[in-house]
């Protein structure tokens, strides 16, 4: 097992985020000594969402602009039908799925997360897996899309719901591994 102490992890989420999708994830990488910054438009806290109800917020510890896409591992994007549809109207978020996707570093997202993927035009050809009403996006993209709680094709990792997260964890872990053993 490689150490991932020293994996740098991105996230990218703004206001209306799947809140288990965020903090789960977050936390479980924050267990195993990896450091994670959140990155949001602005330094606002965001609201995170339980389903259709508020839930907890969170400060972002970067703006999008501040991102440097070279100080990080691996990038990390949550669900919540809000975030990524917002997310995706960035013209920095979108650049930075592109320049994770043309370093071939990993890139995981969960549930509606791949929308930003499917805007960054970089699913073509991937074997993918998402909430089921952002499947059509992903297939128009030229996805190959798949209904499974955990999907890896080369440096992607994508999962459909909140119930997956245990897998779309061990997933995301295993990867940072695969990545601090090449390092």
């Amino acid at each position: 097992m490689a150490d991932i102490t020293h994996a740098r992890v991105l996230i990218l989420a703004t206001n209306g985020f799947e809140q288990s999708e965020l903090f789960e994830p977050r936390q479980a990488l924050l267990d195993l000594g990896v450091k994670v910054t959140l990155a949001s438009p602005g330094t606002d806290p965001i609201q995170g969402m339980k389903h259709d109800e508020k839930g907890a917020t969170i400060a972002p510890d970067i703006t999008l602009d501040q991102v440097d896409s070279d100080d990080y591992d691996m990038l990390l994007l949550p669900g919540g039908v809000a975030n990524p549809d917002a997310l995706r109207m960035e013209e920095r978020a979108v650049e930075i799925a592109q320049e994770f996707a043309d370093d071939d570093k990993p890139i995981a997202a969960i549930c509606h997360g791949p929308w930003l993927l499917v805007e960054a035009d970089v699913v073509d050809g991937k074997r993918m897996t998402s909430w089921p009403s952002v499947r059509t996006d992903l297939a128009n993209a030229g996805a190959d899309v798949v209904d499974e709680e955990v999907v890896v094709d080369g440096n992607f990792i994508t999962s459909r719901k909140p119930e997956d997260i245990p897998a779309f964890n061990k997933a995301i872990v295993a990867m940072l591994e695969d990545v601090r053993t090449e390092a």
